[in-house]
């Protein structure tokens, strides 16, 4: 798999900003993906995360990746997919919860900058700083003039972070009005899906074009040559997934793993240890 550098800072401040269309005008959707197809996609993308980590953990590299997108774009599922191969010692996933009377007297974006990756670690935000920019603004939960102080200061203070080492990439997922009500619908319908539904989903759901106007402007403000948002359509979770990750590690400067030839060593012999006679607790196996 190629590997690309990130775009180098002495472009444009500026970069232009993504267009996303809310109606589809292309051919149409491309067909859903089979099970079996996209696990053998996933086990190679897998395979490249592993030895992602390794050169993060080689080189000391700080990476942080932000998702963010309306509510069951599937954020979520593909953090998931992410993070399910590798160590959690150095990807560690941030999904914080709502903030607490003393969180809310601090500096915005205090809560966020304890959580920044260190040296040798991949910090996944599921939600980040862009709250203000988001479910704030439309929910109310600030003011109008805190979601623009924001939009002013975040790409002076994400320009603050790459140059301090870290990488940043910003994705948005993208889901289709038909499409967030068919996941909603299934979210409340099936009783394994009832947690993820919440009284903020439903009260979201109805606001469709006052999230479309607060993306709009977040991506007007905060798309810079430094911090680019990248744009994954998720109608197809299967499909997002891989070229998210594919995306992801095209970003990064990896190496791929050197096969090592590995031998068991031979175990030892038992030198006269006997089976201890005693009652042990097993579990029951019904399977």
């Amino acid at each position: 798999m190629g590997k690309k550098k990130r775009g180098n800072h002495n472009r444009q401040a500026q970069a232009p900003v993504p267009v996303i269309q809310e109606q589809d005008t292309g051919a149409g959707p491309l067909p859903k993906m089979k099970r079996k197809e996209y696990e053998k996609q996933m086990r190679i993308l897998h395979g490249e995360l592993v030895a992602m980590q390794e050169w993060v953990k080689g080189s000391g590299a700080k990476i942080c990746v932000v998702f963010e997108g309306r509510d069951t774009a599937g954020k979520g599922g593909t953090i998931k997919r992410i993070t399910e191969r590798v160590s959690p010692r150095v990807f560690r996933v941030v999904a914080l919860p709502t903030p607490t009377e003393r969180e809310k007297s601090q500096m915005y974006v205090q809560r966020y900058v304890q959580h920044f990756p260190a040296g040798g670690e991949v910090v996944i935000f599921d939600r980040s700083w862009y709250n203000r920019a988001g479910v704030e603004r439309v929910m109310g939960f600030c003011k109008p003039e805190e979601t623009e102080r924001f939009l002013e200061l975040v790409p002076a203070w994400e320009k603050a972070m790459t140059d301090s080492g870290i990488l940043l990439l910003k994705y948005w997922l993208e889901v289709s009005p038909d499409e967030q009500t068919r996941r909603l619908e299934s979210r409340i319908n099936d009783p394994r899906k009832t947690w993820k539904l919440s009284a903020m989903d439903l009260k979201s759901y109805s606001r469709w074009y006052d999230y479309s106007r607060a993306r709009d402007a977040m991506f007007a403000a905060t798309d810079t040559a430094w911090a680019p948002w990248y744009i994954a359509d998720a109608d197809n979770k299967r499909r997002a997934r891989l070229n998210v990750i594919s995306h992801l590690l095209g970003q990064i400067p990896y190496k791929p793993l050197a096969h090592q030839d590995i031998t068991l060593p031979k175990r030892q012999p038992p030198r006269g240890y006997v089976q201890p006679d005693v009652v042990l607790r097993h579990i029951p196996a019904p399977f």
